[in-house]
């Protein structure tokens, strides 16, 4: 599938073509430069042989005027026009015979002299003419466009407009080449609609992979498809621009593979007005949409805190963002890990919590999204607690935003969930279960799907935590590692070593240390605490207050954001 070389930018200036055609140069006859694209190229003035060769300025866009008699008997000069730019060579008369013309200049002849003022005037008449009708044209387009933006109509209004003002389906596509809206002779519900998206899904850069820094604001390509009842076609596509970032495109699909020079010359401008208006459209929906996800996010916010008034409160605002307050609900949480040296981290975020909310879709399952500071939430509902598919349900779906998110930010990411809420007004007990799990799994450097009943060994001491008794075990227990002067990583390296269960070897491996440097931090934290290491009571005693410390601070973290405003 090939795409048609990219156009242009002035090709809907006079070109030789069409200079030739006027009855002034109806004698002419071309003595060199005979390839396809010999007269396509634009001619925006005329300059005499003189005044060129008394210059050294560029030529390009220039057609040189010169009498038989002025040309140089040797043709050496010529090669000069060529390297400046000049591809067009006017002669008024017979050329003389013999003459050898460079490669890339293409030389007219004029059987009738008719003179350089003739000439100049019919050129600048004709450009003028022709970059007049492309204003006024593309100005006929902007009005009608901006109109409907102004009025208040949508993207699909406009897009219909679109392929109004050309006749042909219109498209408009995001930066992933997905379908936002459409006109014409298109059903989006059948295969001759799905055969277009395929071929143009081949031949249109992914804007959001690649960005094309140099491309041209519209291209053209020729459209095909294994399909026996799909007739080749010609799309002619715009990219939207918002605040210099390439959105998507507007496409026009024209049938044939060889559409008329003048239509793809109209197409080129309505695709060109459309990409501005509709792209300023596509930015207007953008703000209401985040907007309303502003205020969606506030209300799961205030769902996972409990931040209600009263009952009436809660129903009232669930009803309107949508919520069923009667369904089943668990609650997932990950860091977000976002650059923060990067413009809006928090719209990142949010983004982010976006996208894991639309991994694995299934029908009559929603999921609600907001970030709690550096935390990415998302409710999801449930089929049904209690059914036999539910815990492998949560499980795949843990998993499967935990490698999103891996995926996104190139790194390991644990995804933490509670147990179910029977209803709404029981999410606040999940979130806290999950930011409970999360930190935890975070310090012990989990990842992928972790579960609130997988830690149950801290679920037991969870209500043992906040005691009087449990503090005074961590003061005692960890304070010698804690006072100054202290070893630094002590705690640590402590720590590591009771969850290799007491091997030094394996311990000094997960630290990169040599076994022999692992044992003399290990001896000198004996010294330190005034117990033996080696011993069962006493690693049981220091992994009981390393876990009980833990416990409080995350739970002392969860407890702070919590607070009801």
């Amino acid at each position: 599938m090939d795409d048609i070389p990219p156009p242009d930018p002035d090709d809907h200036r006079l070109s030789l073509r069409g200079l030739l055609e006027e009855p002034l140069l109806a004698s002419a006859r071309i003595l060199s430069g005979t390839g396809p694209d010999t007269a396509a190229g634009p001619v925006s003035w005329c300059l005499p042989w003189g005044e060129v060769m008394s210059r050294p300025d560029s030529l390009a866009g220039a057609a040189v005027y010169t009498r038989p008699e002025t040309l140089p008997a040797p043709g050496r000069e010529l090669a000069s026009l060529v390297a400046r730019g000049a591809r067009v060579l006017i002669v008024d008369g017979s050329a003389p015979t013999g003459m050898v013309w460079p490669d890339g200049l293409t030389v007219v002849e004029l059987s009738f002299p008719v003179g350089f003022t003739a000439l100049n005037r019919l050129l600048a008449e004709r450009t003028l003419t022709q970059e007049a009708h492309v204003m006024r044209y593309a100005l006929t387009v902007h009005q009608s466009l901006a109109g409907l933006l102004h009025r208040g109509a949508g993207l699909p209004m406009l897009i219909r407009e679109v392929a109004v003002l050309t006749g042909h389906i219109a498209l408009a596509l995001d930066n992933r080449g997905r379908l936002l809206a459409h006109a014409g002779a298109l059903d989006a519900d059948t295969a001759g609609s799905t055969a277009v998206l395929e071929a143009l899904a081949k031949v249109l850069p992914n804007l959001e992979d690649a960005p094309p820094a140099a491309a041209h604001t519209v291209n053209m390509y020729r459209l095909q498809h294994p399909d026996v009842q799909f007739a080749p076609a010609t799309a002619v596509a715009g990219i939207m621009r918002l605040a210099g970032r390439c959105e998507g495109w507007v496409v026009v699909v024209v049938p044939g593979t060889e559409p008329r020079r003048h239509d793809i010359a109209q197409y080129r401008v309505v695709v060109e007005q459309a990409g501005t208006i509709i792209g300023t459209e596509m930015l207007r929906q953008r703000s209401v949409d985040e907007a309303e996800e502003r205020a969606r996010g506030d209300f799961v916010q205030a769902l996972v805190h409990g931040n209600f008034a009263n009952d009436l409160d809660l129903r009232t605002r669930a009803a309107l963002h949508e919520i069923d307050l009667d369904l089943h609900y668990i609650v997932f949480v990950a860091p977000g890990l976002v650059d923060r040296a990067a413009g809006q981290p928090g719209a990142s975020m949010v983004r982010l919590a976006r996208y894991a909310a639309d991994v694995l879709p299934r029908p009559g399952i929603r999921s609600h999204v907001t970030v709690i500071g550096d935390v990415l939430v998302v409710i999801r509902s449930l089929s049904g607690a209690g059914s036999p598919g539910v815990d492998s349900e949560i499980e795949e779906y843990a998993h499967a935003m935990s490698l999103d998110l891996e995926t996104r930010l190139e790194q390991r990411i644990p995804v933490a969930h509670g147990r179910p809420a029977a209803g709404a007004r029981k999410i606040g007990e999940s979130y806290r279960e999950a930011r409970i799990t999360l930190g935890i799994a975070q310090r012990l450097g989990l990842s992928g799907s972790v579960a609130y009943n997988d830690l149950r060994a801290f679920g037991v001491l969870a209500r043992a935590a906040d005691t009087e008794e449990s503090r005074r075990l961590v003061r005692d227990v960890l304070g010698p590692l804690r006072a100054p002067g202290s070893p630094a990583g002590s705690e640590a390296l402590l720590f590591t070593y009771l969850e290799e269960g007491g091997n030094i070897n394996a311990a000094a491996r997960r630290l990169r240390l040599h076994r022999n440097t692992m044992i003399a931090k290990l001896d000198r934290i004996s010294r330190l605490l005034g117990m033996p290491l080696r011993e069962p009571e006493n690693q049981f005693t220091l992994w009981l207050a390393l876990r009980l410390d833990l416990l409080s601070q995350v739970q002392g973290t969860v407890d702070h954001e919590i607070v009801p405003r």
